[in-house]
C-alpha cells in the first residue's frame, strides 16, 4: 500500500512513494549544510548561497503543498482504474476460475467457470452441486497447499487444482463480509480442459501392441491319439481356429514351431478377447476328428508402457505361468501384475518321466557343490511336505552331503511320523532345526530346497531364502504370481498328486541304485496316500509307479495306516464338523468348525472336506475352522469344479481339487458370507 490514516485520520503517504516525496527536503538540508561551510570560508559567498537557498525551500515548498493534493487525486484514480481493469482481466481469463469458501459454495467465479456450469447459477452455488467431485473433504487443509485431481462434467474431463489462500484480518476491512477467525481463508480452484488431451492419450494407449505366445499343452499326446493320415487334418484345424480368433482382433499370428505360436494384438481389440474371457481355449478343445484327447491351449500375453521388447518378456513370463499352473488357461501379464483366465479342468498327466530325469540331474549338480542343504516346507508342516524333506535328506546323504530339514511346529497329526524319526538312533540329533537354528547356520556357500509350496510367505522360514542364493524348488500346487522369483531350479508339476511323488521320481535317478531305509520309504508313501485321499483324488499313472517303488523300497503300508489313525476327540470333532454343513447353491457343501478343543483343527477339517465329497449332488466342499486366531478354509473337489480359483480369490490357492485360504480374522459369519459372495460372484462372470 502506497498511503494510510494516522491518528488523527488524515490521508498519509507511505513507502517509496512517500521517500520520493521527501527527496526536496533533503535535499534542502544537505544545501543548508553547504551553505554553512561556504560562509566559514567565505562570508559574502555565504551570504549569496544563502539567499539562493532561501529561494529553493520556498519554491520547493510551494510546489509539495500545491501538489499533495494533486498527486493524491491522481493515485486514487490510478487505483481505481487499476482494480477495474485487474476485475476486468481476471473475468475474461481464459482459465476458469472460482473462489470458494470453506463449504465449498463459490462466492465468485469468472465468466470462462459460469459458462461451464452453463450460466451464472442460481440461489446456493455449492460447487459440489455441480461437480461431486470437488467437495470439502478433498479441500486444502493448510495455506499454499495444492491439490490436483481430474473431474467430469457435461461430457468432458478437466484437471482441477485447488488451492487454499489465507485472508487473515479480512473481517476487520471487509464492509460487506465476515469470516470467523479460524476461517479467514477461500479455496481457490480453477479447471483445465484436458478431454481432447486425454482422448488423444487414450488413442495412443489403445494403438500399443500386446505380444503374445500361444502353445498346444499336449500337442505329443494328441497327435499320438489319432492315426496318422488324419495328423495333418487335426493340426490344420487347430491351425484354422488359432487363425480365425485372431484375424477376427484384427492380429498376426505366426507360427513359430509345430505346437508354438507368437501373435500381435492391438490393446483396443485386447480388451474383447478379455471380454469373451480367451473364448479360443474352449474353441480348440471342440476340435475332434477322432482324437481320444482334446487339444488344450495355453496363452501368454505381456502388456508393457516401456517398450516391446519388454512386453515380449512379460509374455513369455505369462506363458511359464500358464504352464506351470497345468495349462488350458491365458495368463495376462503387466505392470500391475498377473491375471489368470479359464484353467477350469483338471489336465492328463504326462507319462513321460523325461523331466523329472532333467531335474533329478540339476539336483544332482547343485547339490555336490554345496556344504551344508536345508530342506523346509509350507507352515505348519503336513505329512506331504515332511516326506518329500525326508526324500531330499536322503538323496544329499547318497551323494555324501549334510541336510538339514527346517520344522518349527509339528502338528497333532504329523508328532507320530516325526517322532519315529526324532526316537531313532540313526538320525543325527540335529536333523530337524527352527528358523533361528537355521537362519544361524546358514551362509554363502548353503543350498535351500523348498518342498510342497513355490509361495516364499507360506515357508517355514522366509528370511533363509534371502540369506542363500542356491534355491531349489519342488511342488506340486499351481503356480502364483508371488512364486519364489529367484529359485536356480524350480520344478513345479501341477499334474502331480503330492509333491512325495515327484521327490521319489527324483530319487531314483539321483544316484544309481539308491538305498531308502524303511522308514523314509514309509514317509514318502504316506505322503503320497494322504495327498490322494487313499488313492482316490488325482491319482495317475506315475502316481501309482512312484508307489510301487516305494514299496519295493520297504514302505510299510500297516505302519502307515497306525499312524495315521484318529483318536476319538478328533473322530468326534469331524463328525461335529460334517454335522454342520449347509448345501449352498444345491452343489457346495459348506462346513464351520468353532470350538473344536482339539490340537490340529486344520487337519481335521481338510479331512470332513473329503469326507463331504461322498455325498451325491455335492461337487465342491469348504470347511473353515479356526485356529491361532485365524480362520482357515480347507477346498476340496473331484472333477467339475476347480476350488483353486475360488482360494485364490481368498488370498490362497493350490491344487484344482485340494486348496486352502485364510481369514485374518476369527468371525465365521463373516467368512462364510465373503466364499458365498465370492462363488456367486464366479457364476455369475462365468468363471466356475
Amino acid at each position: 500500500m502506497m498511503e494510510k490514516k494516522n491518528e488523527n485520520g488524515k490521508v498519509q503517504l507511505k513507502g517509496q512513494l512517500k521517500l520520493y516525496i521527501q527527496w526536496p527536503a533533503i535535499m534542502a538540508l544537505l544545501l543548508i549544510a553547504m551553505d554553512l561551510w561556504v560562509y566559514k570560508m567565505d562570508h559574502r559567498a555565504g551570504i549569496l548561497m544563502a539567499v539562493f537557498v532561501l529561494i529553493y525551500i520556498i519554491m520547493v515548498g510551494g510546489l509539495y503543498f500545491y501538489s499533495k493534493n494533486i498527486i493524491m487525486k491522481d493515485l486514487v484514480e490510478f487505483a481505481a482504474q487499476y482494480g477495474i481493469v485487474q476485475n476486468t482481466l481476471l473475468r475474461e481469463l481464459s482459465i476458469p476460475y472460482a473462489i470458494l469458501l470453506d463449504d465449498g459454495k463459490a462466492v465468485w467465479m469468472n465468466d470462462e467457470f459460469e459458462a461451464i456450469l452453463g450460466g451464472k447459477p442460481k440461489g446456493e452455488a455449492y460447487i459440489s452441486k455441480y461437480i461431486p467431485e470437488l467437495n470439502r473433504s478433498i479441500f486444502p487443509k493448510e495455506d499454499q497447499q495444492k491439490v490436483t485431481m481430474e473431474v467430469y462434467y457435461d461430457d468432458k474431463e478437466y484437471q482441477a487444482e485447488l488451492r487454499r489462500v489465507s485472508v487473515e484480518g479480512f473481517s476487520d476491512t471487509e464492509q460487506l463480509m465476515e469470516l470467523p477467525k479460524e476461517k479467514e481463508y477461500f479455496i481457490a480452484v480453477y479447471l483445465q480442459d484436458v478431454t481432447e488431451l486425454n482422448r488423444t492419450i487414450r488413442e495412443n494407449e489403445e494403438q500399443r501392441m500386446v505380444a503374445g505366445l500361444v502353445y498346444i499343452d499336449n500337442y505329443d499326446e494328441v497327435i499320438d491319439s489319432v492315426e496318422e493320415v488324419r495328423q495333418s487334418l487335426l493340426m490344420a484345424l487347430v491351425d484354422r481356429k488359432i487363425n480365425q480368433y485372431i484375424a477376427k482382433v484384427d492380429g498376426i499370428v505366426k507360427k513359430l514351431e509345430n505346437d508354438k505360436y507368437f501373435i500381435i494384438i492391438r490393446k483396443s481389440y485386447f480388451k474383447q478377447l478379455e471380454e469373451d474371457k480367451f473364448s479360443l481355449l474352449d474353441d480348440v478343445k471342440s476340435v475332434n476328428i477322432g482324437n481320444g484327447i482334446p487339444a488344450t491351449l495355453s496363452i501368454g500375453l505381456g502388456l508393457s508402457s516401456d517398450s516391446y521388447a519388454q512386453s515380449y518378456n512379460y509374455a513369455r513370463v505369462a506363458i511359464d505361468l500358464a504352464l506351470a499352473r497345468g495349462g488350458d488357461q491365458a495368463v495376462i501379464k503387466d505392470c500391475h501384475g498377473v491375471t489368470y483366465y479359464g484353467g477350469k479342468r483338471e489336465q492328463t498327466a504326462k507319462n513321460t518321466r523325461v523331466k523329472a530325469r532333467v531335474k533329478a540331474e540339476a539336483l544332482r549338480e547343485f547339490i555336490t557343490v554345496k556344504d551344508k542343504i536345508f530342506v523346509m516346507g509350507h507352515k505348519l508342516t503336513d505329512v506331504d511336505a515332511f516326506g518329500a524333506a525326508m526324500g531330499i535328506y536322503r538323496a544329499a546323504l547318497a551323494l555324501e552331503k549334510r541336510a538339514y530339514i527346517v520344522i518349527n511346529e509339528v502338528s497333532a497329526s504329523l508328532r507320530p511320523l516325526y517322532e519315529l524319526f526324532e526316537q531313532d538312533p540313526a538320525y543325527p540329533d540335529d536333523l530337524f532345526l527352527t528358523s533361528s537354528q537355521a537362519m544361524n547356520m546358514a551362509d554363502e556357500n548353503s543350498m535351500v530346497v523348498v518342498v510342497d509350496t513355490n509361495r516364499p510367505m507360506m515357508t517355514e522360514c522366509e528370511d533363509l531364502l534371502k540369506t542363500t542364493k542356491t534355491i531349489v524348488v519342488l511342488d506340486h500346487h499351481r503356480q502364483s504370481s508371488d512364486n519364489i522369483d529367484n529359485a536356480l531350479l524350480s520344478y513345479i508339476e501341477p499334474y502331480a498328486s503330492s509333491a512325495c511323488e515327484m521327490v521319489s521320481e527324483v530319487l531314483q535317478y539321483i544316484v544309481d541304485g539308491i538305498k531308502i531305509p524303511k522308514i523314509e520309504a514309509s514317509s514318502l508313501y504316506a505322503g503320497i496316500m494322504i495327498d490322494t485321499n487313499n488313492f482316490v483324488n488325482s491319482t495317475g499313472v506315475r502316481t501309482f509307479e512312484a508307489a510301487a517303488f516305494l514299496r519295493r523300497s520297504g514302505a510299510d503300508i500297516t505302519l502307515v495306516r497306525k499312524l495315521f489313525r484318529d483318536d476319538m476327540e478328533s473322530y468326534r470333532a469331524k463328525a461335529e464338523i460334517i454335522s454342520s454343513a449347509e448345501v449352498y447353491r444345491n452343489k457346495f457343501a459348506i462346513a464351520r468348525g468353532v470350538d473344536l478343543h482339539i490340537e490340529s483343527p486344520t487337519i481335521i477339517g481338510a479331512q470332513a472336506a473329503n469326507e463331504l465329497l461322498d455325498i451325491s449332488a455335492i461337487k465342491a466342499s469348504f470347511v473353515l475352522t479356526e485356529y491361532n486366531g485365524r480362520i482357515y478354509v480347507s477346498a476340496r473337489s473331484i472333477d467339475e469344479v476347480n476350488v483353486q480359483i475360488i482360494m485364490e480369490r481368498l488370498g490362497g490357492g493350490g491344487h484344482m481339487n485340494a486348496s486352502g485360504a485364510q481369514f485374518n480374522h476369527t468371525d465365521m459369519d463373516e467368512a462364510v458370507a465373503c466364499l458365498k459372495q465370492v462363488i456367486d460372484e464366479m457364476i455369475e462372470g462365468g468363471d466356475l
